[in-house]
């Protein structure tokens, strides 16, 4: 009798409690109770620990494996640094502060307890490359048809490389492996709004990917954003994550609108060092990408 085995990988949560939820649920209702989770796993959004409690629940009832992202690369910078830089009422640093501010020591040693990447293996399939970026780094991205993205995934050992950050749900093949991302559960792109995960399906020694899309309570994240005061802390970057959450364009995301505000603030005042990008030039991206 041939072996089975289903797993639900997850990535890019951002602090998305209800959006966690959802898929968790839809994945338990499969009857999986392997999860992988690629990290980012706060960030951006309100109660922070909501998203961990569940986090730690789920680690305590079934199998799963946790990887560092480049989200969890920030908190723990900023404790080793001192606790220096981010600001409150500061759209480049204020959900940062929110977030670190709503972590304790167990969360940060979690984090600082993960890898970037970690080959995974069950028995009787092809062993998984679970990173977040890329196997290389955290903040990395493999893309179709990007040379070094191309590069790295060659000298990977793994048949399957699961990654996220980019927050859009892909898979391509290349020198006979498969590159598979399974979007992001919190601040999905380019998925009209549904929270987004994957399922491996392993049957007969291989392993087949089904892409997942969910809808689920959007509009009670962004209450959230309002009862806890991130409109305040973080003006602009509370806009764009709004904006984001309804509409999930690529051409509007944080990224985006956070790279136009840095050539503006370079055009303005001759150099940009962030995260000392004035609220102007946030407006002005704001406005141009997204309002205008």
């Amino acid at each position: 009798m041939s072996k089975t085995k289903k797993i639900a990988v997850l990535s890019d949560i951002h602090g998305n409690y209800i959006a966690l939820k959802r898929c968790v649920d839809y994945a338990l209702d499969k009857g999986i109770n392997t999860f992988v989770f690629l990290g980012d796993y706060v960030g951006d959004l309100a109660f922070p620990q909501k998203t961990m409690t569940m986090l730690y629940e789920l680690a305590e009832r079934y199998e799963c494996y946790f990887i560092k992202g480049n989200k969890e690369g920030y908190w723990l910078h900023y404790r080793k640094n001192g606790e220096q830089g981010w600001k409150n009422m500061d759209s480049t640093t204020g959900t940062l502060l929110y977030t670190y501010q709503n972590l304790n020591s167990k969360d940060l040693d979690f984090f600082s307890a993960q890898n970037h990447v970690q080959a995974i293996e069950f028995e009787g399939f092809p062993a998984l490359t679970a990173c977040h970026g890329s196997p290389e780094k955290a903040n990395g991205a493999l893309l179709v048809n990007d040379a070094k993205s191309l590069e790295i995934i060659e000298k990977d050992a793994s048949e399957y490389i699961l990654c996220g950050h980019t927050h859009i749900q892909q898979k391509f093949a290349h020198s006979r492996k498969a590159v598979l991302n399974p979007g992001s559960v919190g601040m999905p792109l380019e998925s009209d709004g549904k929270a987004q995960f994957m399922i491996l399906y392993g049957e007969n020694g291989a392993w087949q990917e089904e892409f997942i899309s969910l809808q689920y309570d959007s509009l009670k994240i962004i209450a959230d954003l309002k009862e806890t005061e991130l409109d305040k802390a973080a003006p602009f970057w509370y806009k764009v994550t709004v904006n984001s959450l309804h509409t999930g364009r690529k051409s509007q995301s944080h990224g985006n609108v956070l790279g136009r505000a840095m050539e503006l603030c370079k055009q303005k005042h001759g150099r940009c060092v962030w995260p000392d990008i004035p609220e102007e030039c946030w407006e002005q991206a704001y406005r141009e990408m997204i309002k205008g």
